[in-house]
């Protein structure tokens, strides 16, 4: 399984930004794939999970309302769909995946993309 990272920028406080994971070697039946971002000298902090058996999201309080997890089956991609922009945003962002339950929490996942670096300026 490898996943792959697009769609990092830079963008002004208050614009929107979609990512993108696509995960190839894998077609997804059950299973999670999440969101994660880091900023130096930070931990890997999980923003938001969709769980592939039970088709449901789960997000961070930090989040939550802003931030929109979707995934496109036929094309094997998941997307993080961002509004609201603000410079506390600014991290790299990594998707990663697992094969059981979703869990926001880095050290459940073994399978994670390069990352893309999202920069929001005030």
């Amino acid at each position: 399984v490898q996943l792959t990272e697009f769609g990092g920028g830079s963008v002004q406080a208050g614009e929107s930004l979609t990512l993108s994971c696509i995960v190839s070697g894998y077609t997804y039946t059950r299973g999670c794939l999440a969101w994660f971002r880091q900023v130096p000298g930070k931990e890997r902090e999980g923003v938001a999970s969709f769980d592939f058996g039970t088709r449901t999201t789960g997000y961070s309080d930090s989040v939550k309302g802003r931030l929109t997890i979707t995934q496109d089956s036929p094309k094997n991609t998941a997307y993080l769909q961002m509004t609201s922009l603000n410079p506390e945003d600014t991290a790299m962002y990594y998707c990663a995946t697992r094969a059981g339950d979703c869990y926001l929490a880095a050290s459940w996942y073994n399978i994670w993309g390069q990352g893309t670096q999202v920069t929001v300026s005030s």
